[in-house]
């Protein structure tokens, strides 16, 4: 561990390859970074943003912040305080935080359970085993997020899961049946094989989108050919939970990435995956119906299936290289 900031080269390429393992939308990876002598700059990298499914560019800025909490969690691993400056160019809506070493100070015993949790953390398609998690578990993950500007709002009834549930599949159906969102998931679905990497692979979609409780992507298109799943597991639905925000600027969904990571990786320190149901969160009508009628007014940013997994495999990652540039 360093008590003076590190070399700048030798960080920034600590810095960056803890951002990559972060979550985004369909694996996009939609950022870039610029490496200075003080730290490392964010951008989002707006040729992937998906115009169809994210026309505001809500997800991509997700995804941008949850790299951005792995940034700032590496400085602590190196032990330093990250400062962190968002939006500071106000006519480059692109340049979404400067991220500068700030003072010396050891990392907490959760920071260290997190960073060792990057490469753990996987998105998770399908059922999760039937042990539910500990309630403990669940108020850190809560407290965890509230310590980011957001909530985690878990769905403790029956009644509540359906009615999310019938919110997600209207939302999926509605990307099924959309020329233009089915196209940005075809692009962005992959051979098992392929040399790409970016996108989701064949081989991480095991398992039919409709096989618990809450409508998965279609990625494969499985429900063309076979529309009513050859096994259901309702009990293996996992936890449902509701990641919101007070409001709903880029500030906040910028926020919501970070608590999202920290969330993430809390569970994984933990052998509890996630899987992602954003569907109805992608269609206004629906978020709005989510916001009134399942999170009490707050602006709901993501929605998620925690639940204990074994080993998973990771999606490919673009590398560091690729993404990251010189001041």
């Amino acid at each position: 561990m360093y008590t003076t900031h590190p070399r700048a080269d030798h960080a920034t390429s600590h810095l960056v390859c803890a951002a990559i393992t972060a979550p985004s939308l369909h694996n996009s990876q939609p950022w870039l970074f610029t490496g200075r002598d003080t730290g490392l700059d964010l951008y989002a990298d707006p040729t992937r943003r998906l115009p169809r499914t994210d026309p505001a560019g809500r997800e991509m800025a997700i995804s941008c912040g949850a790299a951005l909490f792995n940034v700032r969690l590496a400085m602590r691993h190196l032990g330093f305080l990250p400062v962190v400056r968002p939006f500071p160019d106000p006519w480059n809506p692109a340049f979404l935080a400067r991220v500068a070493w700030g003072p010396y100070a050891g990392p907490s015993a959760d920071e260290e359970l997190m960073h060792h949790a990057m490469r753990q953390r996987h998105t998770h398609r399908g059922p999760f085993r039937t042990a539910p998690l500990p309630q403990l578990l669940i108020d850190e993950l809560r407290e965890h997020a509230r310590a980011e500007g957001a909530e985690l709002y878990t769905l403790g009834s029956h009644a509540e899961v359906r009615r999310l549930a019938e919110l997600v599949r209207d939302g999926e159906q509605a990307g099924r049946t959309d020329p233009g969102r089915v196209a940005e998931l075809t692009h962005w679905t992959r051979p098992s094989r392929s040399s790409r990497l970016d996108g989701v692979p064949f081989d991480d979609c095991p398992y039919h989108p409709d096989c618990t409780s809450l409508a998965g992507r279609d990625f494969l298109g499985l429900t063309r050919t076979m529309p009513t799943p050859p096994a259901v597991w309702p009990a293996r639905t996992g936890l449902v939970a509701l990641l919101s925000t007070s409001r709903d600027t880029r500030g906040d969904w910028l926020r919501a990435g970070q608590a999202l990571q920290r969330v993430l990786l809390y569970a994984a320190a933990h052998r509890v995956g996630a899987a992602f149901h954003t569907q109805p969160l992608e269609v206004p009508h629906l978020r709005a119906q989510v916001r009134t009628t399942i999170v009490a007014g707050q602006f709901p940013q993501m929605i998620l299936r925690l639940g204990f997994v074994g080993r998973g495999r990771p999606t490919p990652r673009r590398p560091a290289t690729e993404v990251l540039s010189a001041d």
